[in-house]
């Protein structure tokens, strides 16, 4: 096997297809193809199957991936300890980053600010993606910190809670409920919900908090249509196709020019738990234990 082969093969496994892959590679579709092909022919077994459009592991290739996972990361983590062990003192560093898309857009930029205002010369290489998204890209060596909603049940990850970020009830500007606050969540009985879908092999996320909430409320048999994305959500109650429960950074542009409004319920104590997670066996750089610290002196205030 080889460092290409496994890293075509894991991009494939996070990804579910080989054109995105290629994509995220950098490399053809022929040349990702090919990587796969050598990588079954040395281990005799197929990796993946179609499944529609996507692809999916066999049973060996959900066999393959936590130790292809794992060496990948340890590659990264010997590359950085040298790295870091060999560079001159006023060179300049890098720290790898991955995060929730709506917390970029929260109050933890002004965290970002803070830390770079600290280590000016050091940059920070920040990638944007879903929760389960996140732990992957640190469970696999590509980040050394990710920042993400919920504690990663994982247990080669490690998770630091911060804070945890207030949800709003968000409806369309034309919504007939024009309250600005509510009692209780039972005035949307009959209305469509939009939340995300549960993720595998987590029994607390964002998708299961919102039908939790519903049901704890009193609603009965709540609609909810599942969009992994809240940019798509956020669309959709602004055409007035659903309401939705949003962290309260992800609509703050929305709700400023009108095109959303925000309810708030008293009865509804609800949050998002923001955690940072990495590797528990990881390469612990000076730079990620920094940024870790200003995250740590920040967020309380700023997520509230």
């Amino acid at each position: 096997m080889t460092v290409e082969e496994l890293e075509a093969f894991v991009c494939i496994a996070q990804s579910g297809g080989f054109t995105e892959a290629s994509r995220r590679l950098d490399r053809s579709q022929p040349a990702i193809s090919r990587r796969i092909r050598e990588l079954e022919r040395s281990l005799g077994a197929a990796l993946f199957e179609r499944a529609g459009r996507r692809v999916v592991l066999t049973e060996a290739g959900r066999a393959l991936l936590p130790y292809a996972e794992a060496a990948l990361a340890a590659m990264r983590d010997g590359e950085r300890a040298v790295r870091d062990l060999s560079r001159e003192p006023a060179e300049a560093q890098a720290l790898s980053l991955a995060i929730v898309g709506t917390l970029a857009d929260s109050h933890i930029v002004r965290a970002l600010r803070a830390f770079e205002a600290e280590f000016p010369d050091a940059s920070v290489e920040l990638r944007t993606a879903s929760s389960r998204e996140v732990s992957a890209l640190v469970r696999g060596g590509e980040a050394s910190l990710g920042l993400r909603y919920f504690s990663d049940a994982d247990p080669k990850l490690e998770s630091i809670p911060l804070g945890v970020e207030k949800l709003l009830v968000v409806v369309p500007a034309s919504h007939p409920i024009t309250a600005r606050r509510l009692p209780d969540l039972r005035a949307f009985q009959g209305e469509r919900w939009l939340g995300f879908p549960p993720e595998r092999g987590q029994s607390d996320s964002f998708g299961h908090l919102l039908e939790r909430l519903l049901l704890a409320s009193g609603l009965a048999e709540p609609a909810i249509t599942r969009i992994d994305s809240l940019t798509a959500q956020r669309r959709l109650v602004e055409a007035g196709l659903g309401v939705a429960l949003m962290p309260t950074g992800s609509v703050r542009e929305e709700l400023r020019i009108g095109s959303l409004r925000a309810i708030e319920v008293e009865s509804m104590d609800a949050g998002l738990p923001v955690v940072a997670v990495r590797r528990r066996r990881g390469h612990r750089s000076r730079l990620a234990a920094a940024f870790l610290d200003t995250l740590k002196n920040h967020t309380p205030e700023l997520l509230g």
